[in-house]
């Protein structure tokens, strides 16, 4: 049987927080069928997106930008296995396309729920949809790659940040991609993909040594058939995946045991999440404690414990403060993670946002007074359940209590200790992290 402990850790990894009836419901089994719980996303029902973001002509195209940001971050609150948007996420970041780049948002709800209903199935057809899906072909012009003008932007980025990573391929391959992937472009007026023959470079090109007529997709099939190149995207993907869920860079032999794992499964996406989720590292002190919260994942707990929806504080307005805007990438390589969000600009964001949270909404209507009725220690712990981070750490709680006693010893107005304090856990290095 598993600890609570590792149940709640693995909860606030794929599901945002450790909602208290999925610990109720796991915490009395296996790890592995707690995992197998967590991973069975069918119990979410078909994948869907609603109409409205489908539109090609909205009345106020930042409106629908804005609705489509607010359900997205809903869907990870509410869902009855969010690990399944957590993943949609993943792959939104890795296989970016951006609203401010020139990508309408209906082609971007297209993309969002092609990764949905992909998030834990074959990356090889992931990926080769992801190809002709017309949100990246208009985001890395192929929409515009011709046989008389090639443009490198998709064939650089298949190989360099969506496959095989950096140092493993030459220039040359790069090329005899551009050129295969000629011709398959978009449709603006059916807004979908099509492929113009006339547009197609039809010569012999060698790619990865091989010489051959290449067409698009089978610069992918090889990908992910040619043994050498299948491990190394089986080991990209698992060390990218790792890093997501866990934070910490993995061991060599963890990484290892991934990648076969991930390659021996034929790049089934669930066989390789499942891998990383029974791992006894992932459940190891450095862990637990070594992944920051990024912006989104911070709203949804934000939202889970006031028992809020992200259009009450118009959140798709202020993502930005924080650095991270869903259908806004901010380039092709996705968002960097963990400590890239420790930042002066980042934590303001955050810090703005709980504030309008605790002011105007906890705090309204003589919410949560009786924390001012406690002990400056009773009130930390308090405010720390509130917020599933108890027990904080000594320096943290130690913090808090000095500074309650401090505003109590000044005789400041009691409005504000209760105020302060639901802050400070907000805000504290225990709620930033996963």
């Amino acid at each position: 049987m598993a600890s609570e402990t590792d149940i709640r850790h693995l909860l606030r990894r794929t599901e945002f927080v450790a909602r208290p009836e999925r610990v109720a419901a796991l915490r009395d089994l296996s790890i592995e069928a707690a995992v197998d719980d967590v991973l069975d996303v069918g119990r979410n029902g078909p994948p869907r997106m609603p109409s409205e973001f489908l539109d090609p002509a909205p009345a106020n195209g930042w409106t629908q930008h804005a609705d489509a940001y607010h359900w997205w971050v809903d869907a990870m609150v509410h869902q009855p296995r969010p690990f399944q948007e957590k993943m949609t996420l993943f792959w939104h970041g890795h296989f970016p396309s951006s609203i401010n780049d020139g990508v309408p948002l209906d082609l971007l709800a297209r993309q969002n729920h092609l990764y949905r209903s992909l998030a834990l199935g074959n990356l090889a057809e992931l990926t080769q949809r992801m190809a002709i899906e017309p949100a990246m072909l208009v985001y890395l012009s192929n929409a515009s790659n011709v046989s008389t003008a090639p443009n490198e932007n998709f064939g650089r980025e298949l190989l360099e940040l969506f496959t095989l990573g950096i140092g493993n391929y030459a220039q040359a391959d790069v090329v005899a991609a551009a050129r295969a992937w000629t011709g398959h472009g978009y449709d603006s007026a059916t807004r979908s993909y099509r492929f113009r023959a006339q547009y197609h470079d039809t010569g012999q090109k060698t790619f990865l040594g091989v010489t051959r007529n290449w067409d698009g997709p089978q610069i992918i099939t090889e990908l992910f058939t040619r043994p050498s190149t299948r491990s190394t995207i089986a080991r990209f993907i698992a060390r990218k995946l790792w890093v997501h869920l866990a934070g910490p860079e993995p061991s060599s032999a963890l990484l290892d045991s991934l990648t076969s794992t991930f390659a021996g499964a034929d790049f089934d996406i669930r066989a390789l999440a499942r891998a990383i989720l029974l791992r006894p590292e992932f459940y190891a002190l450095d862990v637990r404690y070594g992944l920051v919260r990024p912006p989104t994942d911070w709203v949804v707990a934000l939202l889970h414990h006031c028992g809020l929806r992200c259009s009450d504080l118009w959140l798709a307005s202020r993502a930005d403060t924080m650095g991270q805007v869903l259908f806004a990438p901010p380039n092709v390589a996705g968002w960097k993670g963990n400590s890239a969000w420790v930042t002066t600009s980042a934590l303001s964001g955050r810090a703005e946002i709980a504030k309008t949270v605790v002011w105007w909404t906890l705090r309204s209507g003589g919410g949560f007074d009786h924390l001012a009725t406690m002990s400056p220690g009773d009130a930390a712990d308090a405010a720390a359940r509130q917020f599933d981070v108890f027990p904080l750490s000594a320096p943290t709680r130690a913090a808090i209590v000095a500074a309650q006693s401090n505003e109590r010893a000044a005789g400041d107005d009691p409005w504000w200790g209760p105020t302060n304090v639901l802050l400070a856990v907000l805000l504290s290095p225990e709620f930033q992290l996963a």
